[in-house]
């Protein structure tokens, strides 16, 4: 995440009425407002990719694609808690099966994701990693799959829940793999999602 707009704690419903009147995208986290920073063309593209090749596939199922213009909610309802402990968060893809459940009549902070997808960037990889992945485990029970995506070089890995709650974590490397979402039924080839990507060449290192 970026740095907070200012130190002011803000209440949910402060952050909620802000950002509806924003032409940028805020996130928050317990109380403060964190900005969302531009993205790089790598970054761009790899999420334009993702998009087109996971909503074509859910094209006539259940199943139902977003862009990163769509809020999550992860952390208890205001209406029933004080608590300023929360994260409305922009994923990068997002997921839903079946109906879409919403925070409130507005209809714009999505409570039960299936599937998160993130591209990396080095400024969000630590919180992707850490305290974000651990508020979707908590709070939204709905998410079976979070997928994190380098966008330095083709590595995909894929976190899976399990029926006891426990998650296991599958790892593909290279433009030739390729893995399945069973969840919605989903087949993603790396060179898809890194078309038109092109890395850097490793640095010569050279050897006595």
């Amino acid at each position: 995440m970026s740095v907070p707009k200012s130190e002011q704690l803000y209440t949910v419903e402060a952050y909620l009425a802000l950002e509806r009147q924003s032409e940028e995208r805020h996130e928050y986290l317990d109380g403060r407002i964190f900005l969302m920073a531009g993205e790089t063309p790598q970054h761009g593209t790899i999420c334009m990719n993702l998009s087109r090749v996971v909503s074509t596939q859910l094209l006539g199922t259940p199943c139902q694609a977003f862009s990163k213009d769509t809020k999550v909610r992860s952390g208890p309802d205001p209406k029933l808690s004080r608590s300023l402990k929360a994260l409305y968060s922009f994923p990068d893809l997002v997921v839903v099966r079946g109906e879409m459940l919403f925070h409130d009549q507005h209809r714009d902070v999505l409570l039960n994701p299936a599937v998160i997808v993130e591209v990396l960037s080095p400024t969000t990889e630590a919180f992707d990693r850490g305290g974000k992945f651990l508020r979707y485990q908590a709070w939204n029970p709905s998410l079976t799959d979070y997928i994190l995506v380098s966008q330095f070089e083709p590595i995909v890995e894929h976190f899976v829940r399990q029926p006891d709650g426990s998650w296991t974590l599958h790892i593909y490397q290279g433009l030739d793999k390729s893995f399945v979402i069973e969840s919605i039924n989903c087949k993603l080839l790396l060179s898809d999602i890194y078309d038109r990507i092109t890395f850097a060449a490793e640095p010569f290192v050279e050897t006595e």
